[in-house]
């Protein structure tokens, strides 16, 4: 919880969670001081105490994840390496890819590369202003040479939620891969891979898996094959040329974080503690709290789903006649509020809410966010509109 010394009321846990639990915080350290041993690079003890950091981590995820084998877990630096790993490692030249037009720039930008550079096709399903896309649409895209969608589960400006199972009976019927980027959802709502038919899971340590910044990783289905993003050393099979096929040595090229993977496991542990549901239930009751009070701002203009529908714990909106920057640099200068102001790394999604020109303010509430936070944010933002005349 935050403590007298931490007096700022954060609502940026779309960007990172904030604070941390105590328990990872001290594995992170206790992984300095006793475990800082390079994994998988030596038979000595502490060498093998990391390893065992990296794969108990693994099982925890799996866990989470409901994924069968934790080997099938490939760790990365964060979702945007992940997601590049994934598309990187999976689509050929003249290979067709679906996507939304709520997608992240971790994922616009891997796609518009391959574009130039190789040739791939993009059809981008148009999301209406709310993130909501039609699941006929996602049919009617596919060509002979689809061979990957790739879907945001949910927006980061709009807190909408994408029907995953859903697209993946379409995507199933079709021999389509489909890739999850979990950057909004990982510890915030129910992921279950195989019975969700995702093939590829990207995901976040330091947001709703309570981890540090630097961590994350990719589940891999173990029927594919993915072309390695990064080549070197691996612990394993040392007087090979060729990267191992082994997994997840095959695409864990390089020394791996293991102080931020000790505290990342421990994130994971508080959350399957608390279980996702209950921190879903939460959030989003949080979201709803926050939404009811902005609705009586007649200045205030919200984004995404309405009052009572599902999202995550996202509320994003604008205040007309207030930039969202200069909104945003008044309630943390002046409030101790944090907020998250600008096009946040997904203008497909701002295009689609009618904000690409200005941009928005988002806040985003978090495992530890409180009733009386969300209404101090409210409460300021009557304030701020009434300075202004707005």
């Amino acid at each position: 919880m935050v403590t007298n010394e931490q007096s700022v009321i954060y609502l940026d846990h779309a960007a990172t969670s904030w604070p941390k639990p105590p328990t990872v915080t001290d594995a992170v350290v206790q992984a300095m001081l006793h475990d800082a041993a390079n994994p998988g690079r030596g038979s000595h003890a502490m060498a093998v105490r990391a390893s065992r950091i990296l794969f108990d981590t693994r099982k925890q995820l799996s866990k989470l994840f409901n994924i069968k084998n934790p080997n099938d877990i490939a760790f990365a630096s964060n979702t945007t390496m992940a997601l590049n790993m994934a598309i990187k490692g999976w689509l050929k030249p003249g290979d067709h890819v679906i996507a939304t037009s709520v997608e992240h720039n971790s994922v616009r930008r891997p796609l518009y590369y391959l574009e130039q550079k190789i040739g791939i096709e993009v059809t981008y399903i148009e999301a209406d202003e709310r993130g909501n896309i039609k699941l006929d649409e996602v049919a009617n895209a596919v060509k002979t040479n689809t061979t990957l969608a790739v879907v945001n589960h949910s927006s980061n400006l709009l807190g909408t939620i994408m029907p995953i199972a859903e697209i993946a009976e379409i995507t199933r019927k079709h021999g389509i891969k489909l890739l999850v980027d979990a950057a909004q959802s990982a510890g915030i709502i129910p992921v279950d891979v195989r019975a969700m038919g995702i093939h590829m899971l990207a995901f976040p340590g330091h947001k709703g898996l309570l981890g540090p910044q630097g961590t994350g990783g990719l589940y891999i289905d173990p029927e594919l094959e993915l072309e390695p993003l990064l080549h070197g050393g691996t612990g394993s099979q040392s007087e090979a040329r060729e990267q191992p096929q082994v997994r997840p040595d095959r695409y864990e090229a390089g020394t791996q974080n293991t102080p931020g993977i000790a505290g990342l496991k421990m994130g994971v542990m508080h959350v399957l503690n608390e279980t996702v549901q209950n921190i879903h239930t939460k959030e989003w009751t949080l979201a709803q709290r926050l939404i009811q009070g902005l609705q009586q701002i007649k200045a205030v203009r919200l984004l995404g789903p309405k009052l009572g529908e599902q999202r995550t714990g996202i509320v994003a909106f604008n205040v007309e006649g207030i930039d969202p920057s200069e909104l945003s640099f008044i309630l943390d200068q002046h409030y101790q509020i944090a907020v998250r102001a600008g096009f946040h790394c997904t203008p497909l999604a701002h295009a689609c809410a009618g904000t690409s020109a200005t941009g928005a303010i988002r806040a985003s509430v978090g495992i530890y966010s409180t009733e009386a936070e969300v209404d101090a944010l409210a409460e300021a933002i009557t304030e701020i509109t009434k300075q202004y005349g707005v």
